[in-house]
């Protein structure tokens, strides 16, 4: 589990993070969603352990405050939001970034896990071609494999590890946003725990165990799809004029927005 109490971040002498109280399952698909400026990026930031905060934030029980960056590469592994790298890479090594000393597999393991990270985000035999020649949604799938060779078990010395995901979606066609969703899906019934920034509300709906609304910092709502995202949550959190409604066979949300004020 991850686990918040009263946290408050700050960006300069800006309260970005106002008293956040927060509860992520392993084993489920936690949604964090809200317009632009609501604090989502920050609050990803502050969990991943690269942003200062006050309060409280606890992994499977212990205090992030007293974890290093080693014991957290072992148990978390991050997509940012960035894509972008400066120096000419090959995509099998931006992958291997995502290898580390500290975990345990052998020199066969090594060579085959950026080949099945790369397979499994449907870029097989990309290993030789430069990152920077590639376009923005190849560049973030090559990201998302870095992710899974960091973390390839959901679960590491029976404890649950988790996927940080800061809109993995966003510069990605249907088809692979379908297979990010179902990757995070996969490794969350597998025991993992996976926390994911989106702006597709219907995705959200779709995939997420639970959703959290933030806006302006602040938890608005948090709980089942269901219960989040209803036409006066959004239409109070986003200022747009919508419909949600339910698709017959699963009762998932599914929002249809009309106009940009109401």
């Amino acid at each position: 589990m991850i686990k918040t109490e009263k946290l408050n971040a700050f960006r300069g002498k800006n309260k970005i993070l106002h008293e956040i109280d927060f509860q992520a399952k392993a084993g489920e698909i936690t949604t964090i969603v809200g317009p632009n400026g609501s604090g989502k990026t920050t609050f990803m930031k502050v969990l991943s352990g690269d942003l200062p905060y006050q309060g409280k934030i606890y992994f499977n029980g212990t205090d992030l405050k007293s974890m290093n960056h080693a014991q957290l590469a072992l148990i978390r592994a991050v997509l940012p939001q960035s894509t972008s790298m400066s120096f000419p890479f090959l995509v099998r090594e931006v992958v291997e970034l995502g290898l580390s000393s500290g975990q345990n597999i052998n020199e066969e393991q090594r060579m085959i896990l950026p080949e099945r990270a790369l397979q499994k985000v449907d870029l097989q035999g990309y290993e030789p071609r430069y990152y920077q020649e590639l376009s923005g949604g190849e560049q973030a799938r090559v990201q998302l494999a870095r992710v899974l060779c960091q973390i390839w078990e959901p679960v590491y010395h029976e404890n649950p590890c988790w996927l940080l995901l800061d809109e993995p979606v966003a510069s990605l066609d249907i088809h692979h946003q379908m297979i990010v969703m179902q990757i995070a899906q996969q490794f969350s019934r597998s025991g993992g725990g996976v926390l994911a920034i989106l702006h597709d509300l219907n995705l959200a709906a779709h995939y997420s165990d639970k959703i959290v609304l933030l806006q302006q910092g602040k938890v608005i709502e948090e709980g089942t799809p269901k219960t989040v995202l209803t036409t006066e949550n959004i239409r109070k959190v986003y200022q747009c004029n919508l419909t949600v409604g339910a698709l017959p066979a699963q009762n998932v949300p599914f929002i249809l927005p009309q106009s940009a004020s109401y």
